[in-house]
């Protein structure tokens, strides 16, 4: 499934206009219809009641209005509280409220203190409600009265149905400048929006819906919208089938180069991770005085000693963060970078980076190692560190590179704060891809994977318990380990969905105290639920998505006709 920005959606109901002749009404009226519905689901029923609706003057509002109408028709006793004018309606949203009036609806403005009471007493004893304040279209501060009714909502505490975004939150990006709506489940008009899947907007979002309103499927599905849901349906077409002939080199040949003095659980985790998501044979190069311990620890890995810097040359230049470390098992020289490219000789993919250091000799060879390594190079942690301030090397490597930092990481490639990337972290992570011909995994509530000619991607899985050391490590792993399994420039999607779904799966059994090591033994069982999800696929002879079996607290595996469900875990 695509995702829009507010200007896409607003271009696509342009187009719906005036080339299929689709008006405006037409929409607002199956939004409304599609609002009710929910509503609905939300409330456990909708008859006898009491649901009060918010509705700003825009077609946000219009779109309230028309769930308004389907409400009361439903049997539910519905107030309707208008904010501004209703002069000033948009002429869609006048059409339904004139339809309201005709019907004896109740409706109050607030312009008052009597109105204000008349709300706050509304919401008290409400079942529900419905947020139609705010659209699409909303940037920066909220008015005074628009905060007002935002913070009367909020704190009624009720199940709130918001339509598209929550009001407050920005379609685009998921900033909330002061207050947002607090929905309990959010209907998705059209396409699902950035801003339903960064935080704060994901926090506010609650359950996600998406309907088509009945757009023309063409329209949603242009190839100009080059940002898309990485969902089950995605999914299903990611991985291969397994030839009952396969050997271990047919699965993939993986070198990790990673660990180092204190670090070696990273080294580990990335190395087992690959071998767990079905690579052949896993290599792991780690300098020689820690590799008895990790030889010692995998047995399924064969690890490799790397040649070390000498000490004497090494302890002036460890950053501050190593300052108290010893020098040993500091990777760097000539004989360290000549055994690499030995070893890469030999491997379909090679993953750089997790627990490596950041001494200047480290930094220096992983340097040296990209820019003359010749097989696919999947860069992690400490390999993207060496890059900050030079990133223009990586356009330069033999094949495209995959990066896969977390926002602290990329915000440190570019050259600016977290909070700027925050502010913009599209177009800054569209833009290096282009600029650098790397495909980025940028980790955080809401993983992207962007892609040099301008496709997005957006994770659905994942949660809040996999905010946790070394996590990181596995998804590393587990796309290093994919490299062969699937297509080419497939094995950052694949890996990002199953490393995702791995988490949700350890969600269920150890919720926020999961642990790394939780979600890399999850991954077969991952990697088993979407061979399954392809097996029912076959069977139904259909590419909609089926569901994986096992679903997160709150997941709901309901199928209706134009309309998709998302659960944003917190």
């Amino acid at each position: 499934m695509k995702l829009a920005t507010a200007e896409d959606m607003r271009l696509i109901d342009k187009e719906a206009l005036e080339v299929y002749g689709l008006p405006e009404l037409v929409l607002m009226e199956n939004a409304g219809h599609r609002v009710a519905e929910a509503v609905a689901e939300l409330l456990g029923g909708a008859e006898e009641r009491s649901v009060v609706v918010l509705a700003g003057c825009g077609n946000n509002g219009g779109d309230a209005l028309a769930a308004a109408r389907h409400l009361l028709n439903m049997g539910a006793r519905v107030k309707v509280f208008l904010t501004g004018n209703a002069d000033k309606l948009k002429p869609s949203a006048k059409t339904m409220y004139d339809i309201l009036q005709n019907m004896e609806a109740e409706i109050h403005g607030l312009e008052g203190g009597r109105d204000w009471d008349r709300l706050h007493l509304a919401l008290k004893f409400a079942a529900g409600a419905v947020d139609g304040l705010l659209g699409t279209g909303f940037q920066g501060e909220l008015r005074k009265d628009m905060l007002r009714v935002i913070e009367e909502l909020n704190a009624a505490q009720l199940p709130v149905l918001a339509i598209d975004v929550p009001s407050g939150v920005e379609a685009d990006t998921g900033t909330v400048s002061t207050v947002a709506v607090q929905a309990r489940m959010t209907v998705a008009l059209g396409l699902p929006k950035p801003g339903h899947f960064f935080s704060p907007g994901a926090d506010c979002t609650g359950e996600l819906l998406v309907d088509d309103i009945g757009l023309p499927k063409k329209l949603l599905d242009k190839d100009s919208l080059q940002m898309q849901l990485l969902d089950d349906k995605l999914a299903l077409g990611l991985l291969p089938p397994r030839p009952r002939s396969a050997h271990k080199g047919d699965c993939g040949r993986v070198l990790v180069v990673a660990g180092s003095r204190g670090m070696t659980g990273a080294a580990s985790l990335a190395a087992r991770s690959a071998l767990r998501i079905g690579a052949g044979l896993v290599t792991l190069a780690v300098p020689e005085r820690v590799q008895p311990v990790l030889a010692s620890q995998l047995a399924e890995v064969m690890v490799q000693p790397l040649p070390e810097s000498g000490a004497s040359a090494l302890t002036a230049d460890l950053p501050e963060q190593y300052s108290d470390a010893s020098p040993e098992g500091v990777l760097g020289g000539e004989a360290a970078l000549a055994r690499l490219l030995e070893l890469s000789r030999q491997a379909d993919a090679v993953l750089l980076g997790p627990g490596l250091g950041r001494a200047r000799e480290t930094q220096e060879l992983v340097r040296r190692f990209v820019q003359e390594a010749e097989c696919p190079l999947i860069l992690d942690a400490d390999a993207i560190y060496a890059f900050a301030g030079n990133p223009d090397v990586l356009a330069q490597c033999h094949q495209m590179p995959v990066l896969t930092p977390h926002l602290g990481e990329m915000a440190n490639l570019l050259g600016v704060t977290v909070t700027e990337l925050r502010e913009s972290l599209l177009p800054m992570v569209s833009e290096a891809a282009k600029e650098y011909q790397s495909v980025f995994v940028v980790k955080s509530e809401c993983t992207v994977i962007a892609y040099p000619d301008g496709d997005l991607f957006f994770t659905t899985k994942g949660n809040a318990g996999m905010a946790t050391a070394g996590s990181g490590d596995v998804l590393a792993g587990t796309v290093v380990g994919l490299a062969k399994q699937t297509e080419a420039g497939l094995a950052p999607l694949l890996g990002v969905y199953l490393h995702g779904l791995a988490g949700d799966l350890a969600y269920i059994r150890w919720c926020e105290g999961l642990i790394a090591g939780d979600i890399l033994d999850m991954l077969p069982q991952a990697r088993r639920e979407l061979k399954e999800c392809q097996r029912r696929a076959a069977e139904s002879g259909s590419s909609r998505a089926v569901r994986p079996a096992t679903a997160l607290p709150g997941q709901n595996a309901l199928e209706r006709p134009r309309l998709d469900k998302f659960t944003l875990q917190d």
